[in-house]
């Protein structure tokens, strides 16, 4: 069975993203823990929580997917972003235990003329002071597309922060279709190559969820614009050969396209129709 969902809005709470993305087809969703260009988070209910537990149990979900909002930098060379990244990172981990053993996406951040190293060092850094071991979440680094000083478009820098973790089980990755294909690696012509590197370099175990995107821009553009499935540089002969790929099938995909929720039902009935 193909695992797969979309990008919901939080705004009316966890039952209501667990119905639509019922609604549609899906068996998961990603959502925002907050407000993704800003700070302020929405109160948890309870009760609420309690229902939408209860029917991802019955319609069997695979894990679903917190986003960290786009303003969290860990590695600003500001201090006070710095510290405002901790103290959103920290809220958004107690608040994902209402919603025991899922995962938690966040882009590693921009050193902002630091270096790569002085970025990855920091980044480290906040994880070790955020990560519990009582924690059940999955945090997971995204790959990014390398546009301005981004830390995250090659492999070697998200195995450099993940090596420096102590809590290494606490952390995974989440490939970006989207950005991986502009940042460089040809998942178009190689995905192959593509996912042997990974390994080679992470380790596909650690690889644990992956953002389907087809993207506006043409290969190692370096730039991060997505675009519906099939209409873009990757094309759907490209995404399906991710979603069918043994080494890759199992995982559980969430498509972030230019859609709207009838958008989304459209390319999850796509995408099952050339799932093998």
């Amino acid at each position: 069975m193909l695992n797969i969902g979309c990008h919901l809005s939080a705004s009316e709470g966890y039952v209501a993203m667990a119905k639509q993305a019922i609604e549609i087809g899906a068996n998961t969703f990603q959502f925002f823990t907050r407000n993704p260009r800003g700070f302020k988070a929405k109160d948890i209910d309870e009760q609420d929580v309690k229902e939408f537990l209860e029917i991802i149990k019955e319609k069997k979900f695979v894990k679903i997917l917190a986003h960290a909002p786009y303003t969290l930098n860990p590695c600003s060379a500001d201090k006070r972003v710095r510290d405002l990244a901790k103290e959103i990172f920290i809220d958004d981990l107690k608040r994902m235990e209402y919603t025991p053993g899922n995962m938690y996406n966040f882009h590693p951040g921009s050193h902002v003329g630091q270096g790569v190293d002085t970025g990855i060092k920091i980044i480290s850094e906040t994880l070790n002071e955020v990560l519990k071991k009582e924690q059940t979440t999955t945090v997971l680094l995204e790959t990014m597309s390398g546009k301005g000083s981004e830390i995250g478009s090659k492999f070697e820098e998200l195995k450099q922060i993940m090596d420096s973790v102590e809590l290494k089980d606490k952390v995974g990755v989440c490939l970006d279709t989207c950005h991986i294909y502009d940042g460089g690696y040809d998942i178009v012509n190689n995905l192959d190559a593509v996912i042997k590197e990974f390994d080679n370099i992470i380790g596909l175990e650690k690889l644990k969820a992956i953002h389907l995107n087809d993207t506006k821009n043409p290969f190692s553009s370096h730039k991060d614009r997505h675009e519906k499935i099939g209409e873009g540089h990757l094309g759907l002969d490209a995404i399906s050969k991710v979603i069918n790929h043994p080494k890759l099938k199992k995982l559980p995909f969430y498509l972030e396209t230019p859609n709207e929720i009838e958008g989304y039902a459209k390319e999850i009935k796509m995408l099952k129709e050339v799932y093998k």
